[in-house]
């Protein structure tokens, strides 16, 4: 191992870049029920075992070491930097924190962040009037703080990969999922036909690229379910 190995052991990092990803999430998305603290600890559970490996002990490098270094020779793959196995495996020859992974991450993750924070402002008075949420992110997909802890999560598999995390996602996704069809039936007992025209309108977590392409022209994206 060269000098570059004791980028790793240092858990002080751990929980300081666990603790402000943490709080950085909560103060956009606000947990209150239940429900919601379920899947907020689950995002949680995420970020700590990404950023374990990322500054603590790295477990995915060491359990695949023999296969990277007979796949990829002439790597360093306990040097901190070889922590971004995409940017490695596809030998760019940049630094990695500027590779084209490392970009995209940055994108899929400020993005999440984005749609958490503007959903829940539109969330939040939609249950002041006891509403439906049709406007901003919500006119697009029904479930726009969900679809940004996915992409959150997406972008950092892309930065930086690990087999716990890899194992995670998947896991993670289709708990959103059913906490959003949960959400789904309470609000049909709640709102009735309203919400059904909205469910027939609005897809889950993928919009709809015409609507997408819609907004980007100019016209008129949002508004209330018919």
């Amino acid at each position: 191992m060269s000098a570059d190995t004791q980028a790793y052991g240092l858990w002080s990092l751990v929980i300081v870049n666990s603790a402000v990803f943490i709080l950085f999430a909560y103060s956009f998305f606000k947990p209150t029920t239940t429900r919601d603290w379920r899947s907020f600890g689950a995002f949680s559970a995420f970020l700590v075992a990404l950023f374990a490996e990322m500054y603590g002990f790295p477990l995915t490098i060491y359990l695949l070491s023999g296969w990277l270094q007979s796949r990829y020779p002439g790597i360093d793959w306990f040097s901190h930097d070889a922590g971004h196995l995409l940017e490695m495996m596809f030998g760019w020859r940049v630094n990695p924190h500027f590779g084209p992974f490392h970009l995209l991450s940055f994108l899929l993750i400020g993005g999440g962040f984005w749609l958490i924070a503007a959903a829940w402002r539109i969330l939040y008075d939609a249950q002041q009037h006891r509403s439906v949420a049709v406007s901003g992110p919500y006119s697009y997909v029904r479930h726009p703080q969900y679809a940004g802890f996915i992409l959150v999560m997406l972008g950092f598999l892309v930065q930086w990969p690990t087999l716990l995390t890899l194992a995670m996602f998947p896991v993670l996704v289709v708990m959103y999922v059913r906490l959003a069809r949960a959400e789904e039936r309470e609000a049909v007992a709640e709102f009735g036909d309203t919400y059904r025209a909205y469910l027939k309108k609005v897809p889950g977590f993928l919009p709809r690229l015409d609507r997408v392409l819609a907004r980007l022209s100019g016209q008129s994206g949002e508004g209330k379910p018919s």
